[in-house]
Formats: structure tokens, sequence, C-alpha cells
């Protein structure tokens, strides 16, 4: 009993940052970035790259790879697999990844959608250029139900690797 309370409690704990992290943020939606004009854009040279997927993406679907810019992709997750609660500690690892709020930090997920809450909640806790990659690391489903073909990071043909 005490567990399932401890359990409830840490998950209403969650939720609690959550919301106030969203109330936190009156900036609206995020600037969105095109994964190709992540390569083509001189506005992104000094840029992080965030991945907000969780960790069995990066093992099983594969991470974006920067090294040829000579950056490092930033693991962060939004969510924690395998339970998918969202990281309530995401702020804090951000700020110790990237202690430097000033360049550009663009954020990355599977589609989009959790990028642009994690650009958004950045941006609210000072990181003002946040950018979220429209279509994400594998982009939206084409019309057999597959993803990787029709936008994102894997359609646009930038580099990749798998784990």
């Amino acid at each position: 009993m005490k567990s399932a309370l401890r359990l409830i409690s840490g998950k209403i704990c969650q939720l609690i940052n959550f919301v106030s992290w969203l109330s936190e943020d009156t900036s609206g939606t995020p600037t969105k970035a095109h994964s190709a004009e992540v390569r083509t854009s001189t506005r992104f040279a000094a840029a992080n790259l965030v991945d907000v997927r969780t960790s069995a993406e990066w093992a099983f679907v594969g991470v974006p790879d920067v090294s040829s810019l000579n950056h490092e992709t930033k693991f962060i997750s939004w969510q924690i697999f395998p339970e998918m609660s969202l990281n309530a500690d995401f702020i804090n690892m951000l700020e110790v990844a990237i202690p430097n709020k000033t360049p550009p930090v663009l954020f990355l997920c599977r589609s989009g959608a959790r990028s642009a809450s994690a650009a958004r909640i950045a941006k609210a806790n000072g990181y003002e250029a946040s950018f979220n990659i429209a279509g994400g690391f594998e982009g939206d489903a084409n019309s057999e139900h597959h993803r990787g073909g029709v936008n994102g990071w894997k359609s646009d043909n930038l580099p990749w690797v798998q784990q």
C-alpha cells in the first residue's frame, strides 16, 4: 500500500511540475525548423541538437549523427521509458548539458510532437532560440503506415547511425 501511494505521489508531482512548466510559457507555439534547413541554414551552424526521444527509440530506430559538423547530439528524454512518464528533471538535465542559453537549440523527437513541447518549455526557461524540428526523426507515416519516407530527418537524408 505504501509503495503504491509513493508511486501515485510521484506521478502527481510529475504532473504538477509539467503543469507549472506549461503555465510559465506565454510564448505559444515554438518556432519550427525543417530538418533540411538544419543542413543548409547558416543560422544553425552553432546550434545544439537535443534528441528528446526515449532510450528505446535511440537504440532501435537510430540517432542523428552531427559529428561531421563537429557537433554532438545531446540525448535528454522528454518521457521516461517504459512508463512514458514525463521527465521531471528535463530542464535540469538541459541546463547541465547546455549551460549557455544563447545559441540556438534544436529539439528532435519521432514526429515533432514531444520536441515541440520540449522547445516550448526550454524557451520558457531562458533558451530563447529554441526550435522544434518539424517532422522529427522519422516523420509522418505514409499510406502504408511506415515512417521515414514522407518527411523528417531520415527522409531528408540527413546523417544518422544505428546504435
